[in-house]
């Protein structure tokens, strides 16, 4: 089930709500908390109800081995406890992956039956694994098997996060007043809701159609000119920008209908000015998660520089597996080590440097913001491409090794200089000669109007940050003014209704969020 199908909207959200205010009305808030359970369960078995054993059997055995280091600490335990989870997300998620370059490098031909990979397997379980370690730490305090379930299940944040602690959701299980339908949770998370549905339904299912046939088209062997090729990965870097970015804003709000709070997992990445500036913005609890899971435990920076920047990399590597069985998942988490190692190594070396001049920093932060970008940028290709040889055909075009293709009008205005032109390899075939690129104006309009946005516009926490939309906001919130806040006024209430006809307007084939294949 999607948040942005009619279904969703329509029949199972509003059923939800309105048990969950009949419920609460019994001042009995167990079984708000049981309905809450019971409707994420029947909300996850709406893909495959087979597997909804399966995470159940994971509730159980999660809570009963955390139940057992909250009372005795015991590294025996904790191991087998996090290793026979980390063996459930490999079976389920890598063991065809693993097989696979088994045979490839042996020349065997070992097969295994046709694995279905259950939704959010990776994110329910790095929670409770998470949970293991934290209870093993005596950080654990809640004991209640049923708060424990819905700390788990919690359907607006179960299938592609926020990757949510103990500490920040079961302590707001024991706050009673929590579980009662209020008018301006209502009216807070329905504004987060929406705005997050436009951005999905609106934004990026609309940029998809310019991304995906440039992709297809590498994957198939097609030589893209530089302006496909570039168009292609600028389309998916705000396709998945606005998907994740929509995602999370539909999760918060979901959440706080129900009076529940959940962390802040997306804050404006492409307004970072550096790598380790992006990666604190963007999936900001699967990095939390990572950094104190992996890295730290790794040894962080506490033994020496060139450890810190082996730890970065190995993190991050792991980091791209975690995403998908694929080499181009690894490749692009190792990009990224990479380029975070890097970004360290700079810093380091210019430390003591800084400027008074309030221009010059200006240049600084907009040079740093248009070189990261860039980056993430060509780092997506990896990502997105289905292959190595796919995302090499769009990096062949975006350098220029297939040459430079001019329209086909511009030869009249350069008459005798064309033999010139062609030993650089400029020609004049037309900027998109492929056609794979959809009505190319279009593309270019909606790609300069979507960095616009990025760049220049509030996200939507900002909008209505005087609400308390998300834990942890005011780490990133800055003393600004910014030029539009949300107020919960007639006029807003106006524009989102406006926004929610467009929103049930655009639904009508409903596509998935691109998280959920992780």
């Amino acid at each position: 089930m999607l948040f942005n199908s009619y279904v969703f909207i329509f029949a199972f959200l509003p059923i939800v709500l309105c048990v969950f205010s009949l419920v609460s009305k019994t001042k009995t808030p167990q079984y708000s908390i049981i309905w809450l359970i019971a409707s994420s369960l029947f909300f996850y078995a709406w893909w495959n109800p087979p597997y909804i054993c399966l995470i159940l059997l994971s509730i159980l055995f999660n809570f009963k081995v955390g139940h057992f280091l909250g009372k005795k600490k015991s590294k025996y335990i904790l191991f087998i406890g996090v290793a026979i989870n980390i063996l459930l997300i490999a079976y389920y998620k890598y063991a065809n992956f693993f097989v696979t370059n088994l045979n490839e490098i042996t020349n065997s031909d070992y097969h295994l039956i046709k694995i279905i990979l259950p939704l959010a397997i990776s994110f329910f379980t790095f929670q409770q694994i998470a949970y293991l370690i934290d209870s093993y730490k005596g950080q654990t305090k809640d004991t209640s098997f049923i708060n424990y379930c819905l700390f788990v299940t919690f359907f607006p944040q179960l299938i592609a996060g926020p990757i949510v602690s103990h500490q920040e959701i079961l302590p707001q299980f024991k706050e009673q007043d929590k579980f009662k339908l209020k008018s301006s949770n209502i009216s807070i998370g329905l504004t987060i809701f929406i705005l997050g549905l436009f951005k999905k339904v609106v934004f990026a299912d609309n940029i998809a159609i310019y991304s995906t046939p440039i992709f297809e088209a590498a994957e198939s062997g097609v030589e893209l000119s530089i302006f496909e090729a570039w168009g292609g990965a600028l389309a998916y870097t705000f396709q998945i920008y606005f998907d994740f970015s929509g995602y999370s804003d539909m999760a918060i709000g979901l959440a706080r209908m129900f009076g529940i709070i959940l962390p802040i997992n997306f804050y404006s990445p492409y307004k970072a000015t550096s790598i380790i500036e992006f990666w604190r913005r963007w999936h900001i609890t699967l990095s939390r998660f990572l950094r104190d899971h992996l890295y730290i435990p790794l040894g962080g920076n506490r033994k020496g520089r060139i450890r810190r920047y082996v730890n970065l990399f190995i993190t991050m590597l792991i980091g791209g597996l975690w995403h998908g069985a694929g080499w181009t998942f690894i490749l692009w988490g190792g990009f990224h080590g990479l380029l975070l190692a890097m970004n360290h190594a700079w810093r380091a070396v210019f430390k003591n440097w800084s400027s008074q001049n309030i221009y010059f920093n200006f240049i600084l932060r907009s040079l740093g913001r248009l070189s990261t970008f860039i980056v993430v940028v060509i780092a997506w290709v990896i990502f997105r491409a289905k292959s190595w040889d796919g995302a090499k055909k769009i990096y062949a075009g975006m350098f220029g090794f297939n040459g430079i293709s001019l329209p086909i009008s511009a030869e009249e205005k350069i008459m005798g200089f064309q033999e010139s032109l062609q030993y650089f390899g400029i020609t004049f075939n037309g900027m998109f000669y492929n056609h794979v690129f959809g009505h190319n104006i279009n593309g270019i309009l909606l790609i300069i109007f979507m960095l616009i946005v990025v760049w220049f516009s509030p996200n939507v926490l900002e909008l209505i940050k005087g609400s308390n939309p998300a834990l942890g906001l005011e780490k990133y919130l800055v003393e600004k003014k910014e030029w539009i806040v949300w107020k919960f006024n007639m006029f807003f209430a106006i524009v989102l209704a406006l926004l929610s006809v467009i929103c049930i307007l655009a639904i009508a084939s409903p596509s998935e969020f691109l998280y959920f294949q992780f």
